[in-house]
């Protein structure tokens, strides 16, 4: 199968149907990949917008209530419906206006607490959660740290000198901000400006009443956590660091820390929203991968079709090459040859369909190089067989006209003599050139094989007599064979002819007759010099012969074992020779028997009776 060309073929589309596919599901994948990426990513960021939002809602109201228009607003922003349901899963606002919390989902997309602040969630925003506090504390939860609006107020004029005063240098940049508490904050270069007394800073930064008020609350707290905990007091500064009030006792920082966090959401908690289950939903919907002709994947689907398409063309390039090359070595054999080149041939390579071709196109040649040397030989041995018996009438004749022989009747009979070896040679030939064209006359009816060999012997006991071979017959009763009975007896007889010519005296040739299956086998074995090996094959060539000096007297017209070939092909059977050399040779005729065994036509029962 892997030098089958067909095989081949089959692999060449296979190998190009699999880069193809491997490249198509590359190309799916990688731009599916990119579109759930940025569908995730999306996704992503809408739910932490929309965690953003509602925690700030939390941070800056102490319930849900009027939670309704900021959800309506999330939900037409991201197209995502949001509900959001307290602890026990009763509704609290629903954007799809639903009116009810049992069609929600098992588990909450987050947990809205602005005490607890979800890191993920925050991170996934800005990419970071470097506003958290350590404590999880959303730092818009503010409580009683928020300013009023007097102290807002005054800290905006503060503010605007502070600012003022700044921007009188040109090379500096200054930006106001304001923190989740409401105090406005003044930044000089990016950074906040919280030192010195220029342009009267450390009176913008001095705490408010009401921050020293929170502060002093919180520092109370952390200070009871404490001393639960049996640990020195500390003192709270406005950005929550601390030192110990007795210097002689340092509590644990560990434990420090625990209790700021703890006094902070002790403090908050009557300022921010309970814990809330967010619910945020969103509409199936497909990924339109392919559909996203940006830039990027257009480049990536162009790259991917030149890949395909280059290495379709370099393969099939190669394949074709490999495949074309002996097709090309055939047909520059085939013009040689029809340029008269007889010995081209082309190199087999492999056993694939093209090696079978080369080597069928090979024996071709060669055969067809042994046809013309066949067919110059035959006319030139028509030539020679003819030229003989015409050359010694023509002499003849030539001698009687010049009175250099008399014309009597001796002469006559040896004219008579060529004329006859003429005719038989015609007639030969016409048999052959007959048989070769399916033109072959058979009158086929059923013969009796013992009659038929016994009048061929009775035929050739003279001739065989004077050479002083003997000829004999073994034949069973009852063969019966379809046969045209005077071409059989000519078949039969060339080969008894040939066996007496190439008998020594004092040998014998037998004629035998035998059933073989639904055949019926006529031999003739002589006691001859035999044929040899190499020999074998030529026996029934036109005009071969086994005495190289091709004399009639020796060697006959060298047609008659291709005739009987014939004869048997022509009769549906066929003609064999074997051969030892030193001890004769035996040629065979196998012919079909007769069908349907009955009665003998009159004509072989005649025959019959005749060789009885």
């Amino acid at each position: 199968m892997r030098r089958s060309l067909r095989s081949r073929l089959l692999g060449l589309s296979a190998l190009v149907s699999l880069c193809s596919i491997v490249a198509t599901t590359w190309l799916v994948v990688s731009l599916t990949a990119v579109a759930i990426g940025r569908e995730r990513g999306q996704v992503l960021a809408d739910d932490a917008r929309i965690y953003d939002t509602l925690v700030g809602f939390a941070a800056t109201h102490p319930d849900w209530d009027g939670v309704g228009p900021t959800v309506r607003a999330l939900s037409e922003r991201t197209g995502r419906r949001i509900t959001v349901t307290d602890a026990g899963r009763h509704l609290l606002a629903d954007s799809g206006g639903g009116g009810r919390a049992g069609t929600l989902p098992s588990r909450a997309s987050a947990t809205v607490d602005a005490l607890a602040v979800d890191t993920t969630l925050a991170r996934a925003l800005d990419g970071t959660s470097a506003g958290l506090a350590a404590d999880r504390i959303d730092p818009r939860a503010v409580g009683p740290f928020r300013l009023s609006r007097r102290e807002r107020s005054d800290l905006d004029a503060r503010a605007s000198r502070v600012t003022a005063c700044l921007r009188g240098d040109p090379s500096q940049d200054v930006e106001v901000t304001r923190a989740p508490n409401g105090r406005p904050e003044v930044e000089l270069a990016g950074r906040a400006f919280d030192t010195g007394d220029r342009c009267g800073v450390d009176e913008l930064l001095r705490p408010t009443r009401s921050e020293s008020r929170a502060l002093a609350q919180l520092n109370g707290l952390v200070n009871d956590c404490l001393g639960d905990r049996h640990a020195p007091s500390v003192q709270l500064s406005d950005d929550l660091t601390w030192v110990p009030v007795d210097v002689r006792g340092t509590p644990d920082t560990r434990a420090v820390t625990a209790c700021v966090a703890t006094a902070r959401r002790e403090q908050l908690d009557p300022y921010v929203a309970p814990p809330a289950l967010l619910f945020a939903t969103a509409p199936d919907r497909k990924i339109a991968t392919f559909f996203d002709l940006s830039g990027a994947n257009r480049m990536r689907i162009a790259g991917v079709t030149v890949t395909v398409l280059l290495t379709t063309v370099t393969v099939t390039f190669v394949a074709g090459t490999r495949m074309v090359r002996p097709l090309r070595a055939l047909t520059g054999a085939a013009q040689r040859m029809a340029d008269g080149d007889q010995s081209a041939r082309v190199e087999v390579a492999g056993d694939d369909e093209f090696g079978r071709l080369a080597v069928a196109f090979n024996l071709m040649a060669s055969r067809r190089q042994e046809l013309e040397e066949l067919r110059r030989a035959l006319v030139s041995d028509v030539a020679h067989e003819l030229r003989s018996p015409v050359s010694n009438v023509r002499g003849w004749l030539e001698a009687v006209e010049d009175g250099v022989v008399p014309a009597d009747a001796s002469l006559v009979s040896s004219l008579l003599e060529e004329a006859m070896l003429l005719q038989h040679i015609i007639d030969d030939l016409r048999d052959l050139s007959a048989a070769d064209a399916g033109a072959l006359r058979l009158h086929p009816e059923d013969v009796d094989a013992a009659a038929v060999l016994g009048q061929v012997a009775r035929a050739h006991q003279a001739g065989a007599g004077s050479a002083g071979v003997e000829l004999r017959v073994r034949a069973g009763k009852g063969l019966v064979l379809s046969a045209d009975p005077m071409r059989l007896r000519q078949a039969v007889g060339n080969l008894v002819s040939n066996a007496v010519r190439h008998t020594p005296a004092g040998g014998t040739v037998t004629l035998s007759a035998d059933q073989e299956g639904d055949d019926v086998v006529i031999r003739v074995e002589d006691t001859g010099a035999g044929i040899s090996a190499e020999d074998l094959p030529k026996v029934f060539d036109r005009f071969w012969r086994a005495d190289k000096s091709r004399s009639r007297q020796s060697g006959g017209s060298g047609l008659g074992l291709s005739i009987v070939r014939k004869l048997a092909e022509a009769h549906g059977g066929g003609a064999q020779v074997s051969s030892v050399v030193g001890q004769g040779s035996v040629f065979s005729l196998r012919l079909p028997a007769r069908r349907c065994p009955g009665p003998l036509s009159p004509r072989a029962r005649r025959s019959r009776t005749a060789d009885g």
